[in-house]
């Protein structure tokens, strides 16, 4: 059991750690919105990866191999959707900029619930395939231990617990940046810059091909 939860921890921190374009989604919905957006997102990117874990647990030999030819097509639905993300991150971050410089113009959009927001970051992260292959590969080989129901319950827990405290703690991060750049030019800052990167990532996601 206690192999179980160590490999489930480092599976999940593995899967989690590595800065990408979700990380810095999360912190910039963090920034320019509010810590409860900000966590909802990775509780979306937790959620996932805590799905991914089961069913590498419960058929990762079988799905691995049957998702690898839908690869390239998934990493080009995820990089489309980051673009259209960037792309309303920006809008918003010049609509919020124009109302502090003219509060008798059009009110800023309103920021989307957190249970929207958690559900974006959910279908976005399960676009990638290669959070099942991580975890097959993990189970496959035999880095998880789980001999019975028990101990491979304890794995995908802990993945999930593993995933959902590294995400919490960017979201955290950015609603702290959020709170030293209260002011017009540094909350445009921070919106230009997070949407941006993210831009950037998903342009780069989509000439891996």
């Amino acid at each position: 059991m206690t192999d179980a939860l160590l490999s489930g921890l480092l599976a999940g921190y593995g899967i989690a750690v590595p800065v990408g374009a979700i990380s810095v989604l999360i912190v910039t919905i963090a920034s320019r919105v509010s810590l409860a957006r900000g966590l909802a997102a990775a509780l979306g990117v937790a959620t996932a990866d805590g799905l991914y874990a089961l069913l590498a647990l419960i058929g990762g030999a079988t799905l691995a191999p049957l998702l690898a030819p839908a690869a390239g097509a998934l990493e080009l639905a995820a990089a489309a959707v980051l673009v259209l993300l960037a792309a309303h991150g920006l809008r918003a971050t010049l609509r919020t900029h124009r109302a502090d410089r003219d509060p008798a113009g059009p009110p800023p959009p309103a920021p989307a619930s957190p249970w929207r927001t958690y559900a974006s970051l959910l279908g976005l992260t399960l676009l990638n395939p290669f959070t099942v292959v991580y975890f097959s590969a993990l189970v496959l080989g035999g880095r998880t231990g789980p001999g019975s129901l028990g101990p491979g319950l304890v794995f995908v827990l802990a993945a999930f617990a593993a995933s959902a405290s590294w995400q919490a703690l960017l979201a955290t991060g950015g609603a702290l940046l959020r709170r030293l750049l209260t002011g017009p030019r540094g909350r445009l800052l921070t919106g230009l810059t997070g949407n941006l990167v993210v831009l950037a990532l998903a342009v780069r996601l989509a000439l891996q091909h």
